[in-house]
């Protein structure tokens, strides 16, 4: 795979297909792989941590998910083949493989939830186990994975925790996949909305986002300030 650099956070420039088939690849080796989905706000808060940016530098697969990275990628000549959500790399895994999945984060309640609907939408899918994000015992929780022998963890904890809780107990974990997914139990238990299909054809989805929570204003703070770093070469 190609490498598309943006402020210094290094993406695969590959396809949700070839995403799908390394991870089935990840799966068969038996070892564990980190999979992380930088995204414009990662890559601009990776500017001020170094480890999280060394985290994503050093995963195994490093998808872009952003559909301003695909904008910015063709301005510098380097383009990436299509933008690769973490949410639609999840959901695809779930779709095509009969994998083991053990589901960690969200608040309490949300874990289950998206696993009824994940096994309701993918027949043959085996949701081993789910663990809302607001645990303290990180070896209970550690525990539980282990003895459900997931293919594959998804994680979400919220961007920079949940890459730097991977990446603490990767080799303890015994799971061949560990995958970084932010926010996708709200929307595939039902309790929150995704942008729809329209406004990410028209590249507006964070305006979507920003309407629908207008919290989420200091968050978007984020897209101008990824437009700096990358296309001017600057540290913010």
């Amino acid at each position: 795979m190609s490498i598309v650099d943006f402020a210094g956070i290094e993406v695969d420039n590959i396809t949700l297909e070839g995403a799908v088939s390394k991870v089935k690849e990840f799966v068969a080796s038996g070892k564990p792989h980190l999979i992380v989905t930088p995204n414009p706000e990662i890559i601009v808060a990776s500017q001020k941590y170094p480890e999280l940016k060394e985290i994503i530098n050093s995963a195994d697969l490093r998808v872009p998910d952003g559909i301003s990275m695909v904008v910015v990628s063709r301005m510098l000549k380097n383009p990436l083949k299509e933008r690769v959500s973490g949410i639609d790399l999840m959901l695809q895994i779930c779709k095509e493989t009969n994998f083991k999945i053990y589901l960690l984060g969200g608040e309490p309640g949300v874990a289950v939830e998206a696993a009824g609907k994940l096994t309701k939408k993918c027949p043959g899918l085996n949701v081993v186990g789910n663990t809302d994000g607001y645990f303290i015992d990180d070896q209970k929780v550690i525990k539980g994975i282990r003895d459900t022998k997931p293919d594959i963890l998804f994680v979400g904890l919220g961007a920079g925790r949940q890459e730097r809780w991977i990446k603490k107990h990767l080799q303890g974990l015994n799971v061949p996949v560990c995958m970084v997914i932010g926010g996708s139990l709200d929307v595939i238990s039902g309790r929150k909305k995704r942008a729809p299909k329209w406004t990410r054809k028209l590249y507006i989805e964070w305006l979507y986002r920003l309407v629908s929570e207008p919290k989420r204003w200091k968050r978007q703070l984020a897209l101008p300030k990824f437009l700096y770093l990358t296309l001017f070469k600057k540290v913010v």
